[in-house]
């Protein structure tokens, strides 16, 4: 009568097996969840820079628009919960946090979660309104993170008065966004920021 034998793994195979795959995961996983969380936050910032455009286009519909026009003008046409008077919004990155109680800057919670902030007394189509834009700031996770290179830091963008929205690395020439202090600059976008 023949042998009959049993075919299979010894514990020491299992655990070998088992020991490369929590490396494997300890090393992906990671990953995975920073690319979601990058993208959730690219989604958010995108649905308020929509909103923003739109809500500047019927700002024009309504008025004229000159060297004051400013992002306060453009919240009645804005779909925002609250106006966020307490909160710390995180910068770009490498650089300090804006507080929304200190005026003349204001913060707008949106629905989304993430808050706009502004500063309403000199981000507006100063000088020339043709050459200039609004400066604001997105926090697409609304929380601030006290880091100078967080995860949910802030990206900063520009309302041109053409209508286009461009972020730090995408200034036009000509504007006096070139300035000292606000020259096209990639490595102050946030990581999860993308066009």
């Amino acid at each position: 009568m023949p042998e009959i034998r049993h075919v299979g793994f010894t514990l020491a195979e299992l655990l070998i097996s088992l020991a490369i795959l929590g490396v494997i995961a300890t090393f992906t996983i990671p990953k995975i969840l920073q690319a979601q969380q990058n993208q959730k936050f690219n989604a958010v910032a995108k649905e308020a820079l929509s909103a923003i455009g739109g809500a500047y286009s019927l700002y024009k519909i309504n008025n004229q628009v000159g060297a004051g026009t400013s992002m306060g003008d453009l919240t009645q046409y804005l779909n925002y919960t609250q106006v966020d008077t307490s909160s710390l919004v995180d910068h770009v990155p490498t650089l300090t946090s804006r507080d929304c109680s200190a005026g003349p800057y204001i913060c707008y919670r949106l629905a989304s979660g993430a808050i706009l902030w502004t500063d309403t007394s000199s981000d507006a189509f100063a000088g020339t309104a043709t050459t200039d834009a609004i400066e604001f700031f997105i926090d697409p996770d609304g929380v601030y993170s006290g880091s100078a290179s967080g995860a949910g830091k802030s990206a900063q963008l520009y309302l041109y008065y053409t209508g286009r929205i461009a972020s730090r690395a995408y200034i036009d020439t000509g504007t006096r966004l070139e300035g000292s202090t606000k020259n096209p600059d990639a490595t102050l976008e946030p990581s999860w920021f993308s066009w």
